[in-house]
């Protein structure tokens, strides 16, 4: 589990909605970057100003997809009308 601390209210509404419609979401902290799924958003009530503790659960990253081989082309387009 990755956990972070933010006061951007922009960021946790854009998580907040990730975590109600169970969309994975991408966080930068540090010199990091985190994909997962949002497991909780806590507002510190104590605080001045508002943050917010963020709880998020990594998922394991993306095979990079094979380059797809060029197609067989006939001749070129342009020669149909010549």
């Amino acid at each position: 589990m990755f956990t972070y601390e933010t006061a951007d209210q922009k960021e946790v509404r854009r998580l907040r909605i990730a975590q109600f419609n169970g969309r994975m979401a991408t966080v930068k902290s540090g010199g990091s970057t985190v994909t997962g799924f949002v497991r909780s958003v806590l507002e510190q009530e104590s605080s001045m100003p508002p943050r917010w503790t963020i709880t998020i659960i990594p998922s394991a990253p993306k095979e990079e997809p094979k380059p797809l081989r060029p197609g067989l082309r006939g001749r070129p387009f342009a020669e149909d009308y010549f």
